[in-house]
């Protein structure tokens, strides 16, 4: 009854369809092969080799994911993946997600977010296989006017640090490609902007919640800087499923194509020294002190307006804030207390949690 439920996900849009994800061996990436994987999909990765000890992409031991490792940059050998596996649908989450190592490294940045996109894009121009292409963006792309009521998706685009600028093209490349090569024929394309993704299985460095996970499992207390930054927390899985309702859509021929918001309820619109404090109310043994050192420039308050894709697409956050870190906390110390990966029941308990919000993907 479980493999029956998820696999009528989405209308059953993916069970046996072939599906890319980019990126599939970090953090996201491999939460949404877990997903697609359990509703049918013939799923097929292409990435980099994680770049953690350890990694959620490897304790989940997805042996049916087609695993390619490609190095994005690289689009002759792009190309011939893409040949190789003819999808469907392709979702893009392979990128330099960090802020802070786009200012040490922003070449690479740069290369991978901007000119790697390029690259794909120009593979799937000569694979005639695309149908649905989403390129998972970030709400980093915005500029940075803060307003109480959130960015919308009209609001301009910007950025400060080469990361959140680098994202903010790969927007403008996507829209110029979808208008000046698949407009008449070719795969449909969305972009999709998501807030500070928490979950388990996220060893990333430089991150909130996996820093204060490696002090707690080493008993050492943290340093958190810009305890006042304001971000839009969210579990993992719930800009997935939006993710994954917008590929449906354009798959269905929905007018979908463009911009799409994906954040939290408004309650996991949290300071960081608030939800430092949530978590410890799960996990006592995080043990934290601020930083005054200088830091980098980093937006002092994001916030999402989704009001969009409640309306057109019937999408909405199904875990407020208590959910989210107490789901995140569990995993946790699940696997460093028993060695446990509670990836699987995370997300049965997140479709559940869905039906009876009455979530229509989930019906």
């Amino acid at each position: 009854m479980e493999n029956l439920v998820l696999r009528n996900l989405f209308g059953g849009a993916y069970e046996g369809r072939r599906v890319l994800v980019t990126g599939h061996t970090g953090f996201k990436g491999s939460w949404l092969c877990l997903w697609l994987e359990a509703m049918g999909a013939q799923v097929s990765g292409l990435a980099l080799a994680p770049d953690t000890e350890l990694a959620h992409w490897n304790l989940l031991g997805l042996s049916d994911v087609r695993d390619t490792r490609v190095d994005i940059r690289d689009g002759n050998a792009l190309r011939q993946a893409l040949d190789a596996i003819q999808p469907e649908v392709i979702f893009h989450l392979a990128a330099q997600p960090l802020v802070r190592r786009s200012y040490g490294d922003p070449v690479t940045t740069f290369d991978t977010n901007v000119t790697g996109l390029v690259n794909l894009l120009e593979a799937v121009r000569s694979t005639t296989s695309v149908r649905a292409l989403v390129n998972a963006t970030t709400d980093k792309v915005y500029l940075d006017q803060p307003t109480t009521s959130g960015y919308r998706e009209d609001h301009p685009l910007g950025g400060h640090d080469p990361y959140s600028t680098s994202k903010a093209c790969a927007e403008l490349v996507t829209d110029c490609y979808r208008k000046s090569f698949f407009s008449v024929s070719g795969p449909r394309m969305a972009t999709a902007r998501a807030g500070n993704v928490i979950g388990g299985g996220d060893w990333s460095e430089d991150r909130l919640v996996p820093d204060l996970v490696r002090a707690a499992s080493t008993g050492t207390a943290l340093s958190i800087r810009n305890p006042g930054a304001v971000r839009p927390w969210q579990h993992v899985l719930e800009p997935l499923s939006g993710y994954l309702r917008l590929g449906e859509a354009l798959l269905t021929g929905a007018d979908v194509e463009g911009a799409w918001n994906f954040g939290p309820s408004l309650d996991a619109n949290l300071p960081v020294q608030e939800l430092v404090t949530k978590m410890k109310d799960h996990w006592p043994e995080f043990l934290v002190e601020h930083d005054a050192t200088p830091q980098p420039h980093e937006a002092g308050v994001l916030r999402l307006d989704c009001s969009k894709a409640a309306q057109t697409l019937g999408w909405r956050p199904v875990w407020n804030a208590d959910d989210t870190l107490q789901r995140t906390s569990h995993w946790y110390r699940a696997y460093y207390e028993h060695g446990l990966i509670c990836s699987r029941s995370d997300l049965r308990d997140y479709v559940a949690a869905a039906q009876v919000s009455g979530q229509g993907w989930a019906a």
